[in-house]
């Protein structure tokens, strides 16, 4: 299972929010470059980072941090929020993105999403499935939708998708543990049919303690996406390194 730590932008500084509310904003670190070498010191070769700033605008802006981390790190980044347009796609891939998370845009402009994994592989195109109370929520987590989780991940593995980040607004920022049942179902419903693309699901929000990370593990998940239990201190870098090298 990748390890997977999670950078979020606003204003070019690295926070975390709750829930995914705006009010709720801690700055952790003025300096998001300083933030994933320290991630790339400790083993780890991944990033998931979320441009805020461009959940809410709707486009992409905080690019500059993407290509900065990119040139000055190996992290193999996934890049999200705001991306709506090919033009946005293409300044995130020429920015140093390895693969993009698209969420709202699979909602709102399912052709156009639809056109990218066709076009660039289910290698490079990510699925974001944030849901809150199993109803996906868009546009920063601001809107909710009438769509439920499953049957949404599961339309899109049909489309070509592998991999499926999936949150649970309910648990992000709250550090009381992941959604394991959630995850159990999708995993179980989502590998019940047989489909093009084998499901590689990426667990995401309310991770706590290390000990959540085995569990994830044995449940199936190909990668989990940690967040406020780094910056406060619940998981060590040091744990994840050791994590990754039993792996």
């Amino acid at each position: 299972m990748r390890i997977i730590p999670a950078i979020d932008i606003i204003e070019g500084k690295c926070v975390r929010l709750t829930k995914g509310d705006y009010n709720t904003k801690t700055i952790y670190n003025e300096n998001p470059i300083e933030v994933a070498k320290q991630f790339q010191d400790s083993g780890i070769e991944y990033l998931h980072l979320v441009d805020l700033d461009g959940a809410k605008a709707k486009h992409i802006v905080n690019y500059k941090i993407l290509e900065q981390i990119a040139v000055k790190t190996d992290l193999k980044i996934d890049f999200g929020g705001g991306l709506k347009s090919n033009e946005d796609l293409r300044i995130a891939f020429e920015s140093g993105a390895n693969q993009i998370t698209g969420g709202s845009i699979a909602v709102k402009n399912p052709d156009l999403f639809e056109a990218w994994v066709n076009t660039l592989g289910s290698e490079q195109i990510i699925l974001g499935a944030d849901c809150y109370n199993e109803k996906i929520a868009v546009s920063g987590w601001q809107e909710s939708s009438a769509l439920d989780v499953v049957p949404f991940i599961k339309d899109y593995q049909t489309k070509g998708v592998e991999y499926v980040i999936c949150t649970d607004i309910s648990k992000d920022g709250m550090l009381e543990g992941p959604s394991f049942d959630l995850y159990k179902s999708i995993l179980e419903e989502c590998h019940a049919e047989l489909v093009e693309a084998p499901l590689k699901l990426i667990a995401s929000g309310g991770v706590s303690s290390f000990d959540d990370l085995p569990k994830l593990q044995e449940l199936g998940c190909e990668g989990v996406i940690i967040g406020k239990a780094i910056y406060e201190n619940k998981i060590s870098l040091k744990q994840l390194e050791q994590f990754i090298i039993k792996s």
